[in-house]
């Protein structure tokens, strides 16, 4: 017979062996990562703050209404912000604010903040929605309240142990697991000494309680029967700790400032997002990990982040499906069919696993401020006053990235212009060795547009825009010699406009000044069109800041062009259509101008006789499309002209023709020297696309050597 004692040796009730004690899943080094922020322990604890109706919020506690009011803040005619009680009478961003008064008669509409015209500061503006061709809207009142909810957040928290990410106006996550871990330590005395046997791969004790008091928590549920009844492990001690810490900064920022929130507590920042929308308004959601999956399982993928767009739409198209519990069936095999990498994200997103962290200073890559015009602006001063109200409005938002203290600033600066279907842009870097300024930005600004009304045909204008962007932390000690270097952004933004920041030959002061020539000069006297490109003109020359400044040479070099190339009459290919519409046109003029408000300049084909006249015209109301029947084709011109024009418009190519036949004449006759047998040069003109120094002329500030001839 046998021996019994290996059985009774392995049996947990052996009278040789000790008695097994119940363990936590979880183990002391997991326990340890708490502490240090680490997105891999599954102890990890995310929340998300979401304001209510954010920008409904604000203008309801900056106008000190009751909060039980139905309120929408609007812009033009559309509603951007509804509160909860206005959306119980159906309302949505889909309504106008008309639309939205018939179904709330007691609804108080707010119009957000705008810029008017002309003037150097937003405000509230009455009866604004009426002016939206003079004002631009201003979101900075929001901005100034965020910033002031982000400093309450933070001043709840222990400045030690806090890890805040802003990731919107509205919205802010925060890591608070070293928090917890601190306040898990004073609670259970049993974590904060050392693991047995110094082993931090030992599990850690059992959680010495049963009941965990959620207090008013939305707790999702398991979806198992026996999910509520067992025992909590220390992964759900650490949900309820940190729920409390939630609560306490919703209530501070309530108390302080006026505002209400949702909150999200989860293992990561996915879910903690998905839990904060959950329950609104004023309410918090804990997912605890396991509930995760029965959470996940009962929505659509496409309200997870980064699947709502076109990832989302290509995934619904291969799987014929939305709901995240029918692609839980695909294997990993099949989602990555829609690539190796996307496909992996996917399998893991999709079961509620993310890693990526809590980022204390989210890194702001450029800012915009932009106005479609309706109508079109006309002129180079409308232009600059939308300027000064882009560069300001950008300033005000550089001020938080801290460009005052110079903590970050922007390297190069971004102009946007569009024409009709034509968008053109200008790049420019910002000067480094000076503190940013909105003057500086308007000046850069202003230059940058210069650069579009003296390239070519810039108005009507539909759509402006400014941008800055390559921010980098400031240079706060000494700076070294490659700091004065220009490389990188900056250096390609140079190259893009064609600056240089030092230039041979002789300075500005004592260039020869030259006046060119152009047939197109002679026919009609000076216009508006003419002196808004003169305008350009003076603000480039005034932009020179340096000696070895050459803008002066490019704008002689950009009559040169003109000159040599006959009187061009439109921008180069890449800033116009291809076949222009004849309805946009009226003749010689952009049907969106009166012909009296658009006469021509140097870029446009003589004015017709009528135009010529002595006689006053008396401007005509713009009109929208305007035809003209009776219209023939210029292939050489590329637009459409009035058929009565058409033999003058003939003469008008025949002189350019002779002006240009008769200067290549004199460009090809031979030089005085006649024994010498190689071919005369002929003198290269100084056309765009002409490389630096291709020509075989001497260039400025050169001399030729006169090398001796040997016998």
């Amino acid at each position: 017979m046998s021996s019994p004692a290996p059985f009774l040796a392995s049996s947990p009730f052996s009278i040789t062996s000790p008695r097994r004690i119940p363990k936590s899943r979880f183990t002391y080094k997991q326990l340890h990562q708490l502490k240090t922020f680490s997105t891999q322990t599954p102890l990890r604890v995310i929340a998300h703050i979401d304001l209510d109706a954010f920008y409904a919020q604000c203008e309801t506690v900056r106008l000190g209404i009751d909060p039980s009011k139905p309120l929408a803040v609007q812009q033009w005619q559309g509603l951007i912000a509804i509160n909860y009680p206005a959306r119980a009478y159906g309302l949505s961003r889909h309504v106008t604010s008309t639309e939205a008064l018939k179904l709330c008669p007691d609804l108080i509409l707010q119009h957000v903040a705008t810029w008017k015209e002309g003037e150097e500061k937003w405000a509230y503006h009455e009866e604004a929605y009426k002016h939206i061709a003079t004002h631009k809207v201003s979101l900075d009142p929001y901005r100034m309240e965020s910033r002031r909810i982000l400093k309450c957040i933070k001043e709840s928290l222990p400045e030690k142990e806090q890890r805040v990410e802003k990731a919107s106006i509205d919205e802010v996550f925060m890591d608070l697991s070293a928090q917890v871990h601190t306040r898990l330590s004073e609670r259970y005395p049993e974590l904060s000494g050392p693991p047995p046997y110094d082993d931090l791969s030992e599990y850690l004790p059992k959680v010495p309680t049963t009941v965990l008091d959620w207090k008013a928590d939305a707790l999702v549920e398991t979806g198992e029967e026996d999910g509520e009844v067992a025992d909590p492990d220390w992964d759900d001690v650490c949900m309820v700790i940190a729920s409390e810490i939630v609560r306490d900064v919703r209530a501070h920022i309530k108390e302080q400032l006026g505002y209400t929130c949702s909150g999200g507590v989860a293992r990561n920042k996915m879910l903690a997002k998905l839990g904060s929308g959950y329950k609104k308004p004023n309410q918090q959601t804990v997912i605890r990990n396991r509930a995760a999956e029965y959470f996940l399982s009962n929505m659509k993928f496409t309200k997870i982040r980064m699947l709502g767009g076109k990832l989302g739409d290509e995934v619904v198209s291969m799987f014929g499906t939305d709901k995240v519990k029918d692609l839980l069936e695909q294997p990993l095999d099949q989602l990555k069919k829609l690539g190796d990498d996307t496909g992996s994200w996917l399998y893991n997103t999709i079961r509620g696993e993310d890693h990526s962290e809590v980022n204390p200073r989210t890194q702001i890559k450029s800012m915009l401020s932009a106005k479609s015009f309706r109508p079109a602006i006309n002129s180079f001063e409308q232009g600059v006053r939308w300027l000064r109200i882009f560069a300001a409005d950008i300033f005000s938002r550089c001020v938080e990235e801290g460009v005052l203290e110079n903590k970050r600033r922007p390297k190069t600066i971004n102009l946007h212009h569009r024409q009709g279907t034509q968008t053109r842009s200008r790049q420019s870097p910002i000067p480094q060795g000076k503190p940013l300024s909105e003057q500086m930005l308007f000046d850069l600004a202003k230059n940058l547009l210069a650069q579009v009304v003296v390239d070519g045909r810039a108005w009507p204008c539909a759509n402006l825009s400014l941008s800055v962007g390559g921010f980098e932390d400031g240079v706060t000690n000494n700076k070294g010699i490659g700091g004065f270097l220009v490389r990188g952004d900056e250096a390609k933004a140079m190259l893009s406009t064609g600056r240089s920041s030092v230039s041979g030959g002789e300075p500005p002061a004592k260039r020869r000044k030259r006046t060119k020539g152009n047939i197109a000069n002679f026919f009609g006297p000076p216009s508006e069109k003419k002196r808004d490109f003169d305008a350009a003109r003076a603000v480039l020359r005034a932009h020179q800041e340096s000696p070895g400044s050459n803008i002066e040479e490019e704008l002689d070099e950009i009559e040169e062009e003109q000159d040599d190339s006959s009187g061009a009459l439109l921008d180069d290919a890449e800033s116009r259509p291809s076949t222009p519409p004849i309805e946009h046109y009226d003749g010689l003029y952009r049907s969106d101008t009166p012909p009296s408000a658009q006469p021509p300049t140097p870029f446009d084909p003589p004015p017709s006789h009528q135009a010529r006249n002595d006689t006053p015209q008396h401007s005509k109301p713009p009109a929208l499309h305007q035809k003209t029947l009776d219209t023939f084709f210029c292939d050489r011109c590329n637009v459409h002209l009035p058929i009565a024009e058409k033999a003058e418009h003939d003469d008008y190519h025949f002189a350019l023709d002779l002006s240009k036949e008769i200067r290549q004449e004199e460009r090809s006759a031979p030089t005085e020297n006649t024994n010498r047998k190689t071919p005369t040069a002929q003198k290269p003109t100084r056309g765009r696309g002409r490389p630096p120094g291709s020509g075989k002329g001497v260039e400025k500030g050169q001399a030729k050597l006169a090398f001796g001839r040997q016998a």
